[in-house]
């Protein structure tokens, strides 16, 4: 079946192709991001490939179906770039991810968290430099100290699990427990306690209209002097602008972001050799407690092979007319089904 993949990079390609070596799928490679502007791309596919940043709304999902397209594919878990209920009416499937190794994640989670608070990033710049005096990279001992976790699903589980192995005590929050949680030790508590006890907090919840912006001025006021906050889950849970009061403050002692709230217009791209007009990402990159990651906390090869194999298994299983078991719902509940992965 013909499928436009939008937002290719080389490992899109060369491991989608991998993936696609038996199925035999004709797929266009596309580098752009899919938006009203670069929908006619996909002119004559009945299915397009997209990721996080691309841009399915209503607009673009009318314009897709005008030209024949019946399936999007989406290479992630979190599906809040597609308007689900718009493909619906138009007569669009959509797929998803399900589950990928949601090691991945919360790996990645623990080393921003140890990168933020132990200034590893600022002494490796250091070093090279032949600077090797310890002033100003002191951290403090995970062990002993208090882990809150926003939205205990797989990803969030296994960060809760590392963080007793650190030896510190896990508090929870989710409106959906997981026994999981409960039987390494963790205990659910409120919102307001969990973001006042907590010495560290990490979040690993999709973003819905329910959690967006679910940290914010209000939230960090509450929250314990000197917290950090890890994000690697989607950049609008944080109001960003918020936080980088709270850092000027000292209310928020440090920030790890895999993810930015507007990072469609930056991410997965070399910008380097450009004047970057974002105002508020140069302010961020700027405080010496931030560290700010490209969206890179889910690429491990155990991932992304599984998302290509997911992604390849359901465009045929479209095309041969069979069950598509990583169908979204055209209903959108309150919070998306997320087995705990939000990349």
């Amino acid at each position: 079946m013909k499928t436009a993949v939008f937002s290719t990079r080389r490992y899109d390609k060369s491991l989608l192709a991998q993936a696609n070596s038996e199925a035999g799928h004709e797929l266009v490679f596309l580098q752009d991001r899919l938006t009203r502007d670069t929908a006619a791309l996909a002119a004559g596919c009945a299915a397009v490939c997209v990721f996080v940043n691309d841009n399915v709304d209503a607009e673009v999902l009318s314009l897709l179906a005008a030209q024949g397209t019946r399936l999007v594919a989406t290479r992630s878990t979190g599906y809040n770039h597609v308007d689900a209920g718009a493909a619906a009416r138009l007569g669009i499937e959509v797929v998803r991810v399900t589950d990928y190794s949601p090691h991945s994640v919360a790996e990645f989670a623990v080393g921003l968290l140890l990168a933020v608070n132990r200034k590893i990033a600022r002494a490796s710049v250091r070093t090279r430099e032949g600077n090797f005096e310890l002033d100003g990279l002191m951290g403090f001992d995970l062990h002993g100290k208090t882990v809150g976790v926003v939205g205990t699903g797989k990803i969030g589980t296994i960060f809760a699990r590392i963080m007793r192995g650190f030896g510190c005590t896990v508090l929870g929050h989710d409106p959906y427990p997981n026994p999981v949680f409960a039987a390494i030790g963790g205990r659910y508590v409120a919102a307001e306690e969990l973001m006042a006890r907590s010495d560290v907090i990490s979040l690993h919840c999709p973003l819905t209209e329910d959690t967006r912006h679910i940290v914010n001025a209000q939230t960090l006021a509450g929250a314990k002097r000197g917290a950090i906050l890890v994000n690697t889950s989607r950049g609008g849970l944080v109001d960003t602008e918020a936080a980088i009061q709270a850092l000027k403050t000292a209310q928020l002692g440090g920030l790890a972001i895999d993810v930015y709230e507007q990072e469609a217009s930056l991410f997965f791209q070399d910008l380097s050799s450009t004047i970057i007009t974002d105002d508020v990402i140069q302010r961020l990159v700027s405080f010496p407690n931030v560290i700010v990651t490209g969206h890179q906390a889910f690429f491990t090869e155990e991932a992304i092979g599984q998302i290509m194999q997911t992604t390849i298994a359901s465009i045929s299983a479209f095309e041969q007319g069979a069950a598509l078991v990583h169908r979204i719902p055209a209903a959108e509940p309150t919070r998306q089904p997320q087995p705990g992965h939000e990349k």
